[in-house]
């Protein structure tokens, strides 16, 4: 099953042999760590390929000519160190973001493993975001809702970095929210990986409007 799994994910994107055996590294690292950590939902495992691996892969192709991103509250860095690995070859680097210091172990030693060029920062995001001026894409992945991520994301999307962030069946209800306090444009862009997914594509946003 998990061989099947892998075969659809990597059959779906453009990925060379190195790179998929880089990503074996990980999902090797992931199951290993994932017994003493608590990575990620223990259900999601046995589709680790199309759950996680694809579901993260899909981005790359919303942000072409992007060389340098950065993931909030990357975790089992989903989708960030697996961005790192697979856009290694074009060049990519990646900020992982993780206030978890033990989920910081995990993503400091599985970057070392695949070889991905993955800088991890063991801080908050408002302490972190700051020094994150002038990267081309901000992505999160389950972290939280939209109008908080364009909160902490403000500094950057003002200034021309892209926000990628996947969302659920909730998300119109979350670009509603988002809208009566920000205003910024967008795009939906359907999921890969989940009919019901979309993935909110930013591309502008200014002050947050008037009360």
């Amino acid at each position: 099953m998990r061989e099947a799994d892998r075969a659809r994910a990597l059959a779906a994107y453009d990925v060379s042999r190195e790179t998929a055996a880089r990503l074996d590294l990980y999902v090797e690292q992931l199951n290993r760590w994932q017994s003493v950590k608590n990575l990620v939902g223990p259900a999601t495992l046995a589709e680790v390929w199309s759950r996680h691996v694809a579901d993260a892969l899909q981005l790359l192709a919303l942000a072409p000519d992007a060389r340098t991103w950065a993931d909030l509250g990357s975790g089992a860095g989903i989708p960030g160190l697996i961005l790192a690995i697979a856009g290694a070859e074009r060049g990519i680097r990646v900020t992982l973001v993780e206030s978890n210091a033990r989920k910081c172990a995990f993503l400091t030693e599985a970057a070392r493993i695949t070889g991905a060029p993955a800088q991890v920062s063991n801080a908050r995001i408002e302490s972190v975001v700051p020094d994150l001026s002038g990267v081309d894409v901000v992505c999160a992945r389950a972290l939280a809702p939209l109008d908080q991520l364009l909160a902490w994301t403000a500094p950057l999307l003002k200034f021309g970095t892209t926000g990628l962030f996947p969302k659920g069946r909730d998300v119109e209800a979350e670009l509603t929210r988002a809208a009566a306090r920000w205003t910024f444009t967008h795009d939906l862009v359907p999921s890969r990986t989940d009919a019901e997914a979309r993935i909110v594509r930013i591309t502008a946003l200014t002050d947050p409007s008037p009360r």
